[in-house]
C-alpha cells in the first residue's frame, strides 16, 4: 500500500480548487485517518447533481445533514424531501462531545453549534406550509404519464384540457377532472362528438378508475389551490440560505403521490426559473430522500422525462442529489448524469449482496489506493468513499472519507418546537388557506340546473303552434357556459394566452 505522503499529494492535486468549496471530510488510508488530507467538493460543480447511498444505518442522513448546513450557511437554498422525519433537528443547534471534538479537529474544522432557518412543508396533513398544485397547472402529459394511460386514453385526456381551456372551465382538482370525464361521456357527448370525434366510453371508464386510485394514495389533498409558488424556496435569513423540508412521513406507503409530486416539483422549477448557465454557486439545491421509491414505482416514459430534466435543469443553477441505499436503485441513465457520488457501507448478507457489490464498486474511479469491492463492506458509521468533480468536469480520486459531524441537532424536533416553527412561518400564513372559487365542477352543475330548468319551463310554457317568423336558434351547452360573467373574468385571468411547455404544463402560470 502507498504511503501517506503520495497519498496526501494524490488528494491535494485532486481537491484543490481555485473557488470556493465546501469541506465533507479527511481522507482515510489504512483504516487511519490522516490529518491535512481534506476532502472537498467545489460549489461550482453542485449543480451537477449528486448520490448519496448506503446501508441503512451507515450515516447517509448525516452526510445530507452536513451537505445541507454548508449550503445553507454559505446562503445557499435547499429543499429536503423527508420520508423518514429525521431531519427536522436541522432547526436546532447540535451539542459538542468528546467523539465530536474528535472528528472535527482530525477533518481540520472547527466544531461552532448553530440553528439554520428551516421551513417545514408538507403535500398531506403533516404540520407545516401546504404545498399544492390544479390539475391544470399539470398538464395533459404529465397527467397521463402519472396516471399510467395509453395513446387512446392520452388522446381523451388532451381532449379534456383542450376542452377546460377553451371553454374557461378551472381543473383545479381531481373532482373536477373526474365531472368533466363524466360530462363526456354523458350530457355534453353530442357536442363533444362534433367538435371532437365520438369518445369511447371504455376509456373513459378506465380513466376514471386510475383516477380514483390515484385519490386512494392521497392525492386530492396535494391537487388544488392555492398553488405554491417555487420562488419561494429560493429565500434566504441572516445571509444563510432556508432549509426547506418537505415532510413526507405519512406517505411511505403511497408511492405514487410522492414521484407524482417529485416530478410536478421539477418541472415547475425548471419552467420558472432563468437560465444561468454555470454560475460560481448553485441557486438552489434539492435532496430526494429514498430516491428508489420515485424510480420503482415510475413508467418508463416517466423515467425518461425524469432523465431529461436532470440534464437541462443544471443550466438554471440547481443541484439534484439522490439518496438511497445503493447505486443501483437509480437508472443508469440518470446515474450517469451525477457528479458527486458519496457511498457509505453496504453490507454483504448474501450472494446477491455480494454481486450488488461487485458492481456497485464498478460505478467509482480506479484507484491506487484502495481495492474498492473491500473498503464498501469494511467502513464504519460516518465514512464513505467519495469521488465529486473538479472546476474542470473532471471526476476526484476516489477517497475513503472520515465525515465531519453536524452542526445541528442530530435528532428530531419535539412536537412543541415543531408548533412554534409552524407559528413563525410567513409561509404558512401565505398558502395554508382554503380557496373555495367556482371550478370546472361548479360550472358544470350550474349550467346543467340551468339548462335542466329552462327546459322544463319550455316544455310548461310552449304554445301548442310554432309562432311566425324567425325562430329563435337553440343555445348550445358550451354557448350558455361562455356567458356567465364569472367564467368569462377567469378566462382573462387565468387561462388567458395559456402556453404549454414540453412537460405539458402550463408555463408563466397567473396566480
Amino acid at each position: 500500500m502507498p504511503k501517506i505522503e503520495p497519498f496526501k499529494t494524490s488528494l491535494e492535486k485532486g481537491y484543490t480548487f481555485k473557488g470556493d468549496s465546501l469541506i465533507l471530510g479527511t481522507g482515510i488510508l489504512d483504516q487511519q485517518p490522516v490529518k491535512g488530507a481534506q476532502v472537498k467538493i467545489p460549489f461550482k460543480t453542485l449543480n451537477r447533481h449528486g448520490l448519496i447511498a448506503g446501508a441503512t444505518g451507515t450515516g447517509k442522513t448525516k452526510t445530507l445533514q452536513v451537505i445541507a448546513e454548508q449550503l445553507s450557511l454559505n446562503g445557499i437554498p435547499s429543499v429536503l424531501m423527508d420520508l423518514k422525519g429525521d431531519l427536522s433537528g436541522l432547526a436546532k443547534a447540535g451539542q459538542l462531545n468528546d467523539h465530536i471534538a474528535w472528528r472535527s479537529d482530525t477533518v481540520g474544522v472547527s466544531y461552532e453549534p448553530s440553528p439554520l432557518p428551516v421551513e417545514l412543508m408538507s403535500i398531506s396533513q403533516e404540520k407545516g406550509v401546504r404545498l399544492k398544485a390544479t390539475v391544470s397547472e399539470f398538464g395533459p402529459i404529465l397527467i397521463a404519464q402519472i396516471l399510467d394511460l395509453n395513446d387512446s386514453q392520452r388522446g381523451i385526456i388532451a381532449l379534456i384540457f383542450r376542452y377546460c381551456d377553451t371553454h374557461h372551465l378551472p381543473l383545479l382538482d381531481l373532482r373536477d377532472l373526474k365531472r368533466v370525464l363524466q360530462f363526456v361521456l354523458n350530457e355534453g357527448k353530442e357536442e363533444i362528438a362534433k367538435e371532437y370525434g365520438t369518445v369511447a366510453a371504455v376509456s373513459v371508464n378506465t380513466i376514471m378508475r386510475k383516477i380514483i386510485e390515484l385519490e386512494q394514495q392521497g392525492a386530492e389533498q396535494f391537487f388544488g389551490e392555492k398553488s405554491f409558488e417555487v420562488d419561494d424556496f429560493l429565500r434566504t435569513k441572516d445571509g444563510k440560505g432556508v432549509i426547506s423540508i418537505i415532510r413526507l412521513t405519512d406517505i411511505q406507503n403511497r408511492p405514487k403521490l410522492f414521484s407524482t409530486f417529485m416530478l410536478s416539483l421539477l418541472s415547475e422549477i425548471y419552467e420558472t426559473f432563468p437560465e444561468i448557465g454555470d454560475a460560481e454557486k448553485p441557486k438552489l439545491c434539492l435532496f430526494i430522500d429514498e430516491a428508489h421509491l420515485v424510480f420503482n414505482h415510475s413508467t418508463r416514459e416517466l423515467i425518461g422525462k425524469i432523465e431529461t430534466i436532470i440534464k437541462l435543469i443544471r443550466s438554471k443553477g440547481v443541484g439534484i442529489f439522490f439518496c438511497t441505499q445503493s447505486p443501483m436503485d437509480v437508472p443508469d441513465a440518470v446515474l450517469g448524469q451525477l457528479g458527486l457520488k458519496v457511498q457509505h457501507a453496504l453490507r454483504a448478507f448474501t450472494a446477491k449482496d455480494r454481486k450488488a457489490i461487485t458492481k456497485t464498486a464498478e460505478n467509482y474511479p480506479i484507484s491506487d489506493f484502495y481495492k474498492t469491492a473491500e473498503v464498501l463492506t469494511a467502513m464504519g458509521i460516518g465514512e464513505a468513499l467519495v469521488t465529486a468533480l473538479n472546476e474542470k468536469g473532471i471526476p476526484t480520486p476516489l477517497v475513503h472519507t472520515l465525515l465531519r459531524a453536524p452542526i445541528t441537532r442530530m435528532d428530531i424536533l419535539e412536537l412543541n418546537e415543531i408548533d412554534e416553527l409552524t407559528r413563525e412561518s410567513e409561509l404558512v400564513k401565505k398558502y395554508n388557506v382554503e380557496l373555495d372559487r367556482q371550478s370546472a365542477f361548479d360550472l358544470l352543475e350550474e349550467k346543467l340546473s340551468r339548462a335542466e330548468a329552462a327546459t322544463e319551463k319550455a316544455r310548461n310554457t310552449a304554445p301548442n303552434k310554432p309562432a311566425r317568423g324567425r325562430q329563435p336558434k337553440p343555445t348550445s351547452f358550451i354557448e350558455e357556459i361562455s356567458k356567465n360573467t364569472m367564467v368569462r373574468q377567469i378566462g382573462r385571468t387565468v387561462f388567458r394566452e395559456i402556453t404549454r411547455n414540453f412537460m405539458g404544463v402550463i408555463s408563466g402560470k397567473k396566480r
